[in-house]
């Protein structure tokens, strides 16, 4: 989304001591991205900050939230930033064989946030959070990562801070347009957005689920496919064996046996692969490999 980051670095932030918010939006749901977002001002003017009604925006409704973030957005004394996590890319690091979890991928896009603006040349000397799990081992992960700045770690921050309930509204309202203006990459008949919430309890959302499944493929884009949401969807799902080839680390140099590794799994969905190893000299590896007399490679000199 970097059309709607703030184009350059106003000129106060570079001379004036800053203070800034982080919050996030969309944490929850099966679909849709997950962002985080800033809001940074001047520390001189915090308390001007307190009197233009940003609240958390989980307590608004949309119009306010769309109205505030207007009038931040041409407000010079205010600057942001956002971070958005698309689907694929969550389910991507949480799947993958050295897991990242949602509360590290929440982590590092906070710490990015910060290094981000760090970079522009934000002179930052208080940071306030709306903490992801344990708020004093989130404050001393923080404070050992960027030792030169006060973080306020804290339950409930977009609640009690302005500067955070700012970065509320830009997460949230970045977060509402791009599912707005979702393009799907699939060319499906029938697809729409009646997505309902989004959050796994909703019917709506679960029907939408059931509408766009895939025997073969799964979902959409659009969804989170780690979520447990939708390991139901696929009972009666189409099986996919993947082969690959791997060489046992444990055998002895003088005969450093082969062994081929069956994945299977449904779709592209988040259900725990099932693997089968096959003792093999040649007669298990796919047929394209033994035709070509292809090996596995895994030095090159």
């Amino acid at each position: 989304m970097a059309d709607a980051a703030a184009a350059t670095t106003p000129e106060w932030a570079t001379k004036e001591p800053c203070l800034m918010g982080i919050d996030e939006a969309g944490r929850g749901p099966v679909l849709g991205p997950m962002v985080y977002g800033c809001m940074y001002c001047a520390r001189s003017y915090n308390e001007t900050l307190a009197t233009l009604k940003f609240a958390d925006s989980k307590t608004l409704k949309e119009e306010q939230r769309e109205e505030l973030f207007e009038s931040l957005k041409v407000n010079s004394s205010i600057g942001w930033e956002v971070d958005v996590i698309c689907p694929k890319d969550l389910s991507a690091k949480m799947l993958k064989r050295s897991k990242v979890n949602l509360n590290e991928i929440s982590h590092n896009s906070a710490m990015g946030l910060v290094r981000k603006v760090l970079d522009m040349g934000v002179l930052l000397a208080e940071v306030y959070i709306d903490t992801v799990g344990d708020p004093e081992k989130y404050q001393i992960k923080l404070t050992e990562k960027f030792p030169g700045i006060k973080f306020v770690v804290a339950k409930k921050a977009d609640s009690l801070y302005p500067v955070v309930s700012g970065a509320s509204i830009v997460a949230k309202v970045t977060r509402d347009k791009a599912l707005r203006n979702w393009v799907f990459d699939e060319t499906a008949l029938n697809m729409h957005m009646k997505t309902g919430s989004g959050y796994p309890g909703d019917p709506d959302t679960k029907q939408w689920l059931e509408d766009h499944k895939h025997p073969v493929f799964g979902f959409p884009t659009l969804v989170r496919f780690s979520w447990g949401t939708c390991t139901p969807f696929f009972k009666d799902a189409v099986e996919v064996t993947w082969e690959s080839d791997e060489v046992d680390e444990d055998a002895t140099n003088t005969g450093r046996a082969k062994r081929q590794v069956k994945l299977s799994s449904l779709g592209f969905t988040g259900f725990k692969r099932k693997t089968e190893e096959i003792e093999s000299s040649g007669k298990g590896r796919c047929k394209f490999f033994q035709a070509r007399k292809l090996e596995l490679v895994r030095k090159f000199q």
